[in-house]
C-alpha cells in the first residue's frame, strides 16, 4: 500500500462520515499509529491548501473534517437552498461566551455571572447546537453542566478550546460590575 492508497482511504472515510473523524479512529481504519496518521493528514491538509481544490480538511480539538472551502459557499448557495441563518443577540453571545469559557458549566453557575434568568438563551444555543449538555454535577439535584459542542468550533474557526482568546481581567471585571448594577437595578424595578 502506497501513500496515495493510504490518502485516498482517509479522503474516502471523510468524505463518507460527513463529520468530523478522532484521529484514534482513523488511524485504526487505516491500520497505522496515530502520529504516522496525523502526518499523513497533516500533509493532506498542506496539499489540498496549494492545489486548486473545492475541499480541504479542518481539525476540530483533535478530530478531522472534510469541507467545503469557504471561499466556494456562493457557488453552493446558488444551487441549494439557503440554510437557516442563526441570529446571535448580545444575550445569546454573553451567555455563549460563559459556556465557552467555564465550562462545564450549571445554568445557576452562568445566571450568578449574568445576573438575569438564562433559560431561553440556553435553550436557543442548544436549538443551535452550539451548546450541549456536558454531564450533571455532583451535587444535591445533580443541576446539568453544559459545554460547547464541535458546531461551536467549526461556527467561529476554532480548532480547539485551547484557540479561544485570552480572557482580558480588566474587562472581565468591568463586566462583573455592569451585571452586579443590572442586577441591583432589577431587584428596584421590582
Amino acid at each position: 500500500m502506497g501513500i496515495k492508497y493510504v490518502q485516498a482511504q482517509i479522503e474516502a472515510i471523510l468524505f463518507t462520515m460527513g463529520e468530523a473523524v478522532e484521529l484514534e479512529r482513523l488511524a485504526a481504519a487505516i491500520d497505522h499509529d496515530e502520529e504516522t496518521t496525523k502526518k499523513i493528514i497533516l500533509d493532506m491538509m498542506d496539499q489540498y491548501e496549494r492545489e486548486e481544490r473545492g475541499v480541504h480538511i479542518i481539525e476540530l480539538d483533535g478530530s478531522y473534517q472534510l469541507c467545503t472551502k469557504p471561499s466556494l459557499y456562493e457557488s453552493i448557495m446558488r444551487i441549494t437552498h439557503v440554510p437557516k441563518k442563526h441570529i446571535l443577540t448580545d444575550v445569546l453571545l454573553e451567555t455563549l461566551s460563559i459556556i465557552a469559557y467555564k465550562q462545564p458549566v450549571t445554568r445557576l453557575q452562568i445566571e450568578a455571572i449574568r445576573g438575569v434568568k438564562c433559560d431561553h438563551a440556553i435553550n436557543k444555543l442548544i436549538e443551535y447546537n452550539l451548546i450541549c449538555e456536558a454531564g450533571r454535577m455532583d451535587a444535591p439535584g445533580r443541576p446539568i453542566l453544559f459545554g460547547t459542542t464541535e458546531e461551536f468550533l467549526r461556527a467561529f474557526g476554532l480548532r480547539s478550546l485551547d484557540s479561544l482568546p485570552p480572557m482580558d481581567k480588566e474587562k472581565l471585571e468591568d463586566f462583573k460590575l455592569e451585571a452586579e448594577e443590572e442586577a441591583e437595578q432589577l431587584k428596584l424595578d421590582i
